[in-house]
């Protein structure tokens, strides 16, 4: 019998972690900028948050398969948009990553291309499923992410470029690649990657400082060691309970970089301790387990699909953002997702977990 979507189905128990999380963000980002320049982006936060919830219950409502029929047309546009960057952008810091429309509104084309890419990814594997995957169609699959993410490397933006990655390893993964194909790539890109970071050619000086400096940052305590050591302070001199909102002394005395976006889970352990971080990262543990139940759970293959591909991209950037914070990862400005300050970030993650409830809510329909 035939049963329609509903909001009975919506899963409100990982909404209630992701809230829990949203709030966690305002607070903490409230009491990064108390002392800064940046004073009130809590307000700003909460203005993306809602608008984020809204999105959010209205991606709900588009049944998944529609954006996936939609998904190489949604492609070609997100190529377009990135060439708009590189012809029109605004220049920010030297990286050119936005496009800029009347009324001060940016609208960055990089982030909301993983969306696509999930999408993209989610429908090439989808259309492979049962048949084992061949050099061609792994050769396609790199070129589909490849492209777009050497585009946004040129901007440069290092970072979100990288968080494309993980949606085409989770499609591998997914489409049944073979330990021995598996294999060769990670031997491959390994000495890609070596040659890429000797020849100086791919990325610029400073990008290849950021790769490198977080395994001996005293090394350059002043410059490229700078970030990795505050916050290794921040985060050490948080010790069991913190100091206490507004207290951090790396934080409030503006040593710590950027605290509200990038370094934030170092501005929380400053503030709120071992056990403040441990909370935290144990409601994104909830979250992450919530995520993967719904893909076992789905209704179909692309279903499964699209869920772990968003999986995937939210386990990649709280792994390379904690890692950076405690000096395990290189510095790539790629924020924490729901906790980080940022509207492109949240409003990413808010779709993303809509067509997270669309797929559950669709479950039981034939």
């Amino acid at each position: 019998m035939q049963r329609s979507s509903s909001y009975r189905d919506f899963d409100w128990m990982l909404l209630g972690f992701v809230l829990l999380l949203s709030l966690v963000s305002v607070l903490e980002i409230r009491s990064a900028t108390a002392m800064t320049k940046f004073h009130g982006f809590d307000h700003k936060q909460l203005g993306f948050l809602a608008i984020g919830l809204v999105l959010m219950f209205l991606m709900s409502l588009v049944d998944y398969h529609n954006l996936l029929e939609i998904a190489p047309w949604a492609y070609g546009v997100g190529i377009v948009a990135l060439v708009a960057v590189r012809l029109v952008g605004t220049k920010v810091l030297g990286a050119r990553r936005w496009i800029r429309f009347p009324g001060g509104i940016h609208f960055q084309p990089s982030e909301w291309m993983k969306l696509v890419l999930i999408l993209c990814v989610a429908r090439y594997f989808w259309g492979l499923v049962g048949k084992q995957l061949t050099w061609g169609d792994i050769f396609k699959a790199f070129a589909l992410v490849g492209v777009p993410m050497l585009m946004v490397l040129k901007q440069p933006d290092l970072g979100t470029a990288l968080t494309y990655a993980p949606v085409l390893v989770a499609g591998l993964f997914l489409g049944g690649i073979q330990w021995r194909q598996a294999a060769i790539l990670i031997l491959v890109f390994g000495l890609a990657g070596v040659a890429v970071l000797k020849s100086g050619k791919v990325l610029k000086p400073y990008q290849v400082q950021r790769l490198t400096s977080f395994m001996n940052p005293d090394d350059d305590p002043r410059g490229s060691g700078y970030q990795i050591r505050q916050s290794l302070i921040a985060v050490g001199s948080g010790g069991l309970w913190g100091k206490g909102a507004n207290k951090g002394t790396q934080t409030q005395g503006d040593f710590l970089p950027i605290p509200y976006t990038d370094f934030i889970f170092a501005a929380l352990c400053e503030e709120h301790g071992f056990l403040g971080a441990i909370v935290v990262l144990l409601l994104y543990f909830l979250i992450l387990m919530r995520l993967i139940q719904n893909a076992q759970t789905a209704g179909d293959v692309p279903g499964s699909f699209l869920i772990m591909g968003v999986v995937a991209v939210i386990l990649f950037q709280i792994a390379v953002n904690v890692g950076m914070v405690v000096g395990m990862m290189p510095v790539t400005g790629i924020p924490l997702p729901l906790l980080s300050y940022g509207g492109s970030s949240v409003l990413f993650t808010f779709l993303s977990l809509g067509i997270v409830m669309n797929i559950r809510m669709r479950r039981f329909v034939n």
